[in-house]
């Protein structure tokens, strides 16, 4: 018996990276899947390797920030699988790093729109199902950026940190309900978002160098997000509430920086 046999879960931004290491993991553990990206073309390719596996899965292309789409991918979720057991709201941007000074407020509302209001109208839709089955585990990617600084531009951070907020108060709300909400910080992952970052260091010849501020001294895999992700999906962490942990390679106990040059 897997880990999540017989629970039925809902992956968002499940096109790469974490999101797809958590849909893949998960459905290896038993779980039904309904994988939700943007990315017709990401979210498919997710898919076909999960059934490849033996897993059951059903691909979605929908925005995650939009109240109509996220509708849409909870409804089929419930109509496939008769319920929902497990969100895991993961779907994200960076924004980039945009001087501060050149940030605009339609580049602050997008990078808030995917990554905080989408994770609120993820758990706006599932709660009414979990809350009436008297169980569920929400989880939020949120990130160590949401923690400290120096680990993310300024909208992306803010967002973050707005991610760790909704899923501590959301939690409270849900006070008795049965219904579990916790978030992960991942630190500096390869991922589509981190590719400029992994690019140039390899094209500079310093690829040993990501991840050296950290103590782990090197950088994370998506499946080791999966891994916190399946462990808050799962009854082991049946009194696991309102909590937000970084995976990081201990990053966030220090957040250490290099000040910019004058």
């Amino acid at each position: 018996m897997g880990r999540l046999a017989g629970k039925r879960a809902i992956v968002t931004g499940a096109g790469s990276g974490i999101g797809r290491a958590s849909a893949r993991l998960f459905a290896r553990e038993g779980a039904s899947v309904l994988a939700v990206d943007r990315s017709g073309e990401g979210v498919a390719e997710t898919v076909a390797s999960i059934t490849a596996d033996g897993g059951k899965a059903i691909a979605v292309s929908a925005d995650a920030g939009l109240e109509a789409d996220v509708q849409g991918f909870v409804a089929r979720a419930i109509a496939e699988f008769g319920g929902i057991d497990v969100l895991y709201a993961n779907a994200g941007i960076s924004g980039g790093l945009v001087p501060l000074l050149e940030q605009s407020v339609d580049y602050w509302t997008e990078v808030l729109r995917i990554n905080l209001i989408g994770p609120f109208l993820a758990i706006k839709n599932v709660v009414p199902h979990m809350t009436a089955q008297g169980k569920g585990s929400i989880i939020c990617t949120a990130s160590v950026a949401g923690l400290r600084a120096n680990a993310g531009g300024t909208p992306y951070s803010a967002s973050k940190a707005g991610v760790i907020s909704l899923v501590q108060t959301v939690a409270n709300e849900l006070y008795g309900s049965g219904v579990r909400v916790n978030a992960i910080c991942p630190g500096l992952i390869e991922t589509g978002m981190t590719k400029p970052i992994f690019d140039g260091a390899r094209a500079r010849g310093s690829e040993d160098k990501i991840g050296q501020l950290n103590p782990t001294a090197r950088y994370g895999e998506p499946v080791e997000i999966a891994n916190m992700a399946l462990f808050l999906a799962s009854d082991e962490a049946s009194y696991v509430n309102g909590q937000a942990y970084a995976v990081d390679g201990g990053l966030s106990s220090t957040h250490p920086f290099a000040g910019r040059r004058r």
